[in-house]
């Protein structure tokens, strides 16, 4: 590994007058576009390219990996206070994140998302730089037969999300892989239940989905109950500076989990296809099943709220490798972001290794340096975000529904969504106020066209034999033990697990 190449990355990183500009003006950029819900890092990387077009490539290219790495930073604000997802990844937080509000705890749940996300996004950089030698071996390793079992695996935390019944978790989490299939079928071109709706084609839109199941049944829940989201008088206030101090303790308090999700979430954006909605909901099924008090979970536990932040940030580092050496895409964002480096005249590739490893540094360091402004930028207004849980909800519930409905119409720029939206939003309430847990359904609807097309690949391939195939085995160990553990661990705690709504 060349150290010295790597040495002269960080200075031209930090050491640059017009690059720490550009880095200080990327990050609240992209600090915005993940707080407002339908907007996103693909529509930022969109707006700023023409601001970028014309500049120094690989000033260009830190402008943009920059903005795009902090935008889950931004996210996690609403889905915490609101339980209104400012990005689609960002919606396994509001499982805690939200109790946490309720609790009076928002303070420390931003604090623990801030921290998680700086963590996250350093620890993905640091992926980035290990796993040079090994990076051609390892991404050629999966093909279709291990990307299905892997996404049968992410399936598989559905029971660790059920609460207090697996039968209805299963249920919620078949009847969100039936609404996977509402779509084009990509092995026939056939319209499958889209009742010839245009805007259907391309499958029930993640971000109106999410936004329909969580934060419309929560506004309709604080208009019933009234008053606002967390009560003064029942839990004690930890919306000040000691809240945010403390939950960016409790990243360091829980070590070995922040850095477990980090490396699962690098991991994980390392694989074209799979993408940040997989890393972040895997990864806090991962805190679930490795946490000595599962119980906790859905009801405010500060764990819920770091696996998720720190998968969020780490996936895009590991996301990048593919990115720059093959020219495929590791997520949706870096497709756009492919584009862009192309445009500024940076041609991804397995070229780039051997002519363009300055450029690889300097980007790898742009992220993580990035992360760590995002931290420090937000810390110091992040206590005033805590007061929005103590607003009476007649006062926030219309601006949040305005939030909402504008989230779920930019995602996709339908206005058919607005009635996908009203309909997810009724079946959400129904489903929370007859407990039936939520989050297995978003689980089902992200990972149900990895399912299908991984299954039609691998069978066209190698037929049946697949599920024999080394890889194969290997992911079905694992989710024996997964399951294992979960049964071992029901037997010890026959009592009834608080639901994961």
């Amino acid at each position: 590994m060349d150290f010295g190449g790597i040495f002269d990355a960080l200075l031209n990183v930090v050491g640059s007058p017009s690059n720490l500009l550009l880095l200080l003006i990327a990050v609240p950029v992209g600090m915005f576009f993940g707080a407002v819900p339908g907007l996103g890092g693909k529509l930022g990387i969109v707006l700023c390219i023409p601001f970028v077009f014309g500049m120094d490539p690989l000033a260009g290219a830190v402008f943009l990996i920059a903005m795009h790495s902090v935008v889950h930073t931004g996210g996690a604000i609403p889905s915490i206070l609101f339980g209104v997802p400012g990005t689609g990844p960002d919606a396994a937080t509001i499982v805690d994140g939200l109790p946490m509000t309720r609790n009076g705890e928002a303070g420390r749940a931003i604090g623990a998302a801030l921290g998680a996300s700086g963590v996250g996004g350093v620890i993905g950089g640091l992926f980035l730089l290990a796993i040079m030698p090994l990076l051609r071996p390892v991404v050629l390793a999966f093909g279709p037969a291990e990307f299905f079992l892997l996404a049968l695996f992410g399936i598989t935390f559905i029971a660790l999300l059920a609460g207090d019944s697996l039968l209805k978790g299963l249920i919620v989490g078949l009847f969100g892989l039936m609404m996977a299939c509402v779509n084009l079928d990509p092995q026939t071109g056939a319209q499958r239940y889209t009742f010839d709706q245009l805007f259907l084609w391309d499958g029930i839109d993640i971000i109106t989905a999410v936004l329909g199941l969580f934060a419309i049944p929560e506004m309709i829940a604080l208009g019933v109950a009234g008053g606002s989201i967390a009560e003064r008088g029942k839990h004690r206030a930890r919306y000040a500076l000691g809240g945010v101090l403390e939950g960016i303790g409790d990243v360091f308090r829980h070590w070995g989990l922040t850095v477990r999700t980090s490396l699962i979430g690098a991991f994980i954006g390392m694989i074209p296809g799979l993408g940040g909605d997989a890393a972040s909901w895997i990864c806090y099924g991962h805190a679930v099943q490795s946490s000595k008090h599962p119980e906790r979970f859905g009801t405010g536990a500060v764990e819920g709220v770091i696996a998720p932040e720190t998968a969020n940030n780490s996936k895009e580092g590991g996301s990048l490798l593919p990115t720059l050496f093959f020219g495929v895409p590791g997520s949706s964002g870096m497709a756009i972001l492919l584009g862009a480096f192309v445009m500024l005249g940076i041609q991804p590739g397995p070229a780039l290794a051997l002519t363009g490893m300055d450029v690889v540094w300097t980007l790898i360091w742009a992220l993580m340096i990035a992360n760590i402004l995002a931290v420090l930028m937000f810390f110091a207004i992040a206590p005033a975000f805590g007061y929005l849980s103590y607003v009476r909800g007649s006062l926030l519930i219309p601006f949040v529904l305005t939030l909402t409905f504008l989230g779920a119409y930019l995602s996709q720029r339908a206005w058919e969504n607005l009635v996908l939206l009203t309909v997810l939003g009724t079946l959400g309430y129904l489903m929370k106020k007859y407990e039936w847990p939520r989050p297995p359904f978003v689980i089902g609807l992200i990972l149900g066209p990895v399912v299908e097309d991984s299954f039609h690949k691998a069978m066209a391939l190698w037929g049946p034999g697949f599920m024999l195939r080394p890889g194969a085995l290997i992911m079905f160990g694992v989710i024996g033990v997964s399951f294992g553990i979960y049964f071992w661990r029901r037997r010890r705690r026959p009592a009834a697990v608080p639901r994961a709504d």
